[in-house]
């Protein structure tokens, strides 16, 4: 079992090998970045899931931040509510690897684990 990482609010947990994989590629981008994780119509089950970078100043106001020793995780208020619970992990396995979402509030979801519905 892979370790998790835990924010001190629990909405979005990350284990190790997610933060450390996220913090290359944030590094390759530019490092005053965090990532923005949440959720948008589409997706062979109905929602996907989306993460990408975004500067510290992108932050709104209403949005959650959990904070990884320094690494900001965002996430807007409608996709919480789909969210709160999940726990991102990554692989570097030649077949299935990349980041996979293990979400508790997910009724359903595709094969290739990247859409969901609830």
């Amino acid at each position: 079992m892979t370790q998790t990482i835990e924010s001190s609010k629990r909405g979005i947990m990350m284990t190790d090998a997610a933060l450390k994989q996220v913090q290359f590629l944030r590094e390759k981008q530019g490092n005053d970045l965090c990532l923005r994780v949440g959720v948008r119509q589409g997706g062979c089950s109905g929602l996907s899931y989306m993460m990408d970078f975004e500067t510290l100043a992108q932050i709104k106001e209403n949005d959650e931040v959990f904070d990884y020793d320094g690494f900001k995780v965002i996430c807007d208020p409608k996709s919480m509510l789909y969210l709160y619970g999940l726990v991102l992990d990554y692989s570097d396995a030649l077949i299935g690897g990349g980041f996979q979402f293990t979400n508790p509030n997910a009724s359903q979801s595709c094969g290739c684990g990247k859409s969901f519905s609830a």
